[in-house]
């Protein structure tokens, strides 16, 4: 199999442990995670050779977060170092009615001050079929976007399949530049293109029909048929749109699915019930992953596709930290209906 390649910045995470706020902390733990690093993860774990791209300084903290993509099996032969600082985000993990919040720290880390042509991307895409990146990495900074388009550019030359996670983050873009003054440029190269409610409407002003995601926990998939329409008809090289389905009825119970949108049909996942929330960030990044994987390994079944995804990211929600480290037995163990969490001996 040929390898995907991923783009964006890896990050230091620091939670204050056992659901403790910012303000009762003593200590933080550890994690080294980001959007494209997290599906990098994902997909080393299901056997598909991955390489992830970033910028990192050249120190000991820096090093470590190397040594966390070798762990996981990520090729890191093509990050190039350079620039004052690795990012940093800090992270507050909510519980029932209290949301979890983030507080970043990442202004001129690597990634930030990273520029076009710094990136050899032909050599990047030897032997590449997939190359994905987030709607963060533009957010980060003016070069950050300069970079991510030269390489969907490179991609798209290549014929390279292109995805991203339109991830929108409202407490990034702020360069100067709006994420409609970026974003189109970058999505029009895209073959795949996953996102929710939010990232539609704060991108480029698209909303779902009569769906308003903060009022209960019921979330009709066919209100999204309106957006997988209207980002197709906008960018005409997308094929598939992907829109992932929280229902939150509280910080640690959410309702999780998904639809795919093939220009003729839509695909629903099944719902599942995540009643007991371990960590949901890189939820999405796990989803993602999944649906890399699934869209590689099943090209003829859409809908199976869907459902890896669905299943591998509601398992997810369960793990703490950045990044999904399950494998496909355990997925497909749920996509058959077993749930019951029992132990396995």
């Amino acid at each position: 199999m040929k390898k995907v390649v991923t783009f964006g910045e890896i990050m230091l995470r620091l939670t204050p442990p056992g659901m403790r706020r910012f303000s009762q902390a003593s200590s933080f733990d550890v994690v080294y995670g980001g959007g494209e690093s997290n599906v990098a993860v994902s997909l080393a774990n299901y056997g598909v050779p991955v390489s992830f791209v970033t910028r990192l300084p050249n120190n000991d903290i820096g090093d470590c977060a190397l040594m966390e993509m070798r762990k996981r099996g990520v090729s890191v032969d093509h990050i190039v170092r350079g620039g004052e600082r690795m990012g940093i985000y800090f992270l507050e993990i909510g519980a029932v009615s209290r949301g979890s919040k983030v507080v970043y720290d990442r202004a001129h880390s690597g990634m930030a001050s990273i520029q076009k042509g710094m990136i050899d991307w032909e050599s990047v895409f030897t032997d590449a079929q997939w190359f994905h990146w987030t709607g963060i990495t533009p957010a980060i900074s003016q070069g950050a976007a300069d970079a991510c388009l030269e390489a969907i550019q490179v991609a798209n030359r290549l014929g390279i399949t292109v995805s991203t996670d339109l991830n929108y983050r409202k407490n990034l873009w702020e360069y100067g530049k709006k994420p409609g003054d970026i974003m189109p440029a970058l999505v029009d190269g895209c073959d795949v293109v996953l996102g929710n409610e939010e990232d539609a409407e704060k991108h480029f002003d698209i909303h779902p029909e009569g769906v308003d995601v903060t009022q209960g926990a019921t979330i009709d998939a066919h209100s999204y048929i309106s957006v997988c329409q209207q980002l197709m008809q906008r960018f005409g090289r997308t094929k598939k749109v992907i829109i992932t389905l929280r229902g939150s009825i509280n910080a640690s119970h959410n309702s999780w699915s998904g639809v795919l949108y093939d220009g003729q049909k839509l695909y629903e996942a099944p719902t599942y019930q995540i009643t007991h929330i371990v960590d949901r960030v890189g939820g999405g990044d796990s989803f993602m992953g999944g649906l890399i994987y699934g869209l590689l390994n099943y090209p003829e079944n859409d809908q199976k596709a869907l459902n890896f995804a669905v299943a591998a990211s509601c398992l997810k929600h369960t793990i703490y930290g950045d990044a999904n480290l399950v494998s496909i037995s355990e997925v497909e163990k749920l996509m058959a209906g077993d749930a019951s969490g029992r132990v396995s001996r």
